[in-house]
């Protein structure tokens, strides 16, 4: 790891296990002292090859789930630190992941910059990695996140659609290349130096009215759409909607692809992996 840092100006700080809900459920101590080992890992390379003048700064993906216990919407960075902690392992280590650049800095003065992005909605998931088979329905989950979980679903004819609690549940599906950008705008900015930003569409959708929406891409106006709700697992966040007001005042940046549009990229490339048996 130090060997690498050493042809770099800054290292961002995103290798770790991750999944959707039923993936840090199922992995709760597994994730937690993983991703504390890497994260642990990474600092202190980046610590030594700061010392040497040889990186500049250290940007950490942290994610939306610090604010897993945020009762204040939309929700502002700085909220992680007067809200209650995260329960979940895979919020609580995020959380620490923060803790991590914020203390390097003040021991060792190694720069840093936190981003969180929100939800994000793209091509490239790969089949989860369990001990157990996850069904839903007649479906057996092969994908961690709700979006591509939804689309196999109905890919493959469930009727009616198995979702997750009520459908209430209320999120913002952010576009993987507009997270992309946000994260090389602030590894440009020197203003980003020290900051934390949330990394965001402003846009919010309930998990049902996601539902509806894949259901009419792929079975059009005419099927009716009817579904079922499954018993919610515990670490299910039921409100997450961030202020996006400082990355774009600062950063300049906006996530502004439309949900639509990201289901347009996401179900082709869903509908040939699984032909592919990839999933």
């Amino acid at each position: 790891m130090e060997s690498a840092l050493r042809c770099c100006d800054q290292v961002v700080a995103a290798a770790a296990m991750i999944g959707g809900i039923s993936y840090f459920h199922e992995f709760a101590y597994d994730l937690l002292a993983e991703n504390e080992r890497i994260l642990a890992a990474t600092f202190d390379a980046a610590i030594e090859a700061h010392r040497r003048r040889e990186l500049k700064r250290v940007v950490v993906l942290s994610s939306s789930m610090v604010y897993e216990s945020a009762n204040v919407f939309p929700t502002p960075e700085g909220a992680q630190a007067s809200s209650p902690p995260p329960v979940s392992t895979y919020g609580f280590q995020k959380l620490a992941s923060e803790y991590f650049a914020k203390g390097a800095w003040e021991q060792y003065r190694l720069p840093y910059t936190i981003l969180r992005p929100f939800n994000c909605v793209g091509i490239g998931e790969r089949r989860a990695v369990r001990d157990t088979e996850v069904m839903s329905g007649n479906v057996k989950l092969a994908l961690s996140h709700v979006v591509p979980d939804l689309v196999l679903k109905v890919l493959r004819g469930q009727d009616p659609l198995h979702i997750l609690g009520a459908g209430d549940q209320v999120r913002c599906y952010t576009y993987g290349g507009d997270l992309a950008h946000g994260i090389r705008l602030a590894m440009e900015s020197g203003a980003a130096t020290n900051e934390d930003f949330n990394l965001s569409t402003p846009v919010s959708t309930t998990v049902l009215e996601l539902a509806r929406e894949i259901w009419r891409k792929l079975n059009g106006e005419d099927r009716p759409f009817r579904y079922v709700s499954d018993p919610p697992f515990e670490h299910d966040v039921q409100h997450r909607v961030p202020d996006v007001r400082k990355a774009r005042d600062v950063l300049g940046f906006e996530a502004d692809t439309p949900l639509s549009g990201m289901l347009d990229e996401v179900i082709p490339w869903l509908r040939a992996e699984d032909a592919d048996g990839a999933l």
